[in-house]
């Protein structure tokens, strides 16, 4: 890359073409040329050459972009028991150079390049062929039968809850079987058989116990 060290104003710049420098008040009008001439180094790429102090034959030439001012300093001077309090503000004026060319012994204009626009290229439109609407045909045919499907597979899953539904709501009906009928007449022993006498002995030989049975004796 190449670029100099220009000195203007008592003040040392690193200028390269097509860059800005910014340098103390010229009383120069916007838009001027400027030509500069005390430059102290040339660096091109890896040579370096250092003027003896400068280098002579090549002149920066710059144009004036715009005067303006730098930022506000505040100076305050003090000094207790005397008082003293002075306060000062200054903004420096400054010039905006543009580095136009480095070198040459007059200023060679630059012609801008022209940069032809971009054209969007359409792109054309081509009839459908006979394969191409078959297929499309195929396509909504096939997609008509997915949604068919679909309906009908929704239909029979909402249906089936409801038919659970309407089981459990309905009562069942409960079948009483006809319990056996109880014969209303009991038979009774017939008087004189061996069960009857067998039951009289067995009432006897209770009652006959019960009464013969000893009382225990509580003893002190």
């Amino acid at each position: 890359m190449k670029y100099v060290i220009v000195e203007s104003g008592g003040k040392q710049f690193r200028a390269v073409e097509g860059g800005t420098i910014e340098v103390d008040r010229i009383p120069v009008e916007s838009g001027a040329r400027v030509k500069l001439e005390q430059v102290l180094l040339l660096a091109d790429g890896e040579t370096i050459t250092v003027g003896k102090p400068l280098i002579k034959d090549l002149p920066v030439w710059t144009t004036v972009m715009e005067h303006f001012k730098g930022p506000k300093v505040d100076i305050f001077n003090y000094s207790p028991k005397k008082r003293i309090r002075v306060k000062i503000g200054h903004r420096q004026n400054y010039t905006r150079l543009l580095v136009e060319q480095i070198g040459g012994s007059e200023f060679v204009k630059k012609e801008p390049v022209k940069v032809a626009k971009a054209v969007e290229i359409q792109p054309e439109k081509f009839a459908p062929t006979a394969k191409a609407e078959k297929e499309e045909e195929q396509m909504k045919t096939e997609l008509k039968g997915k949604a068919t499907s679909t309906k009908k597979v929704t239909s029979t899953v909402a249906k089936k809850p409801a038919s659970k539904a309407a089981t459990k709501l309905t009562p069942r009906k409960t079948t009483s079987k006809a319990a056996p009928k109880s014969s209303s007449k009991a038979k009774k022993p017939v008087k004189g058989t061996s069960s009857s006498k067998g039951a009289s002995t067995a009432k006897k030989t209770s009652s006959s116990k019960t009464k013969t049975a000893p009382k225990k004796s509580s003893g002190k």
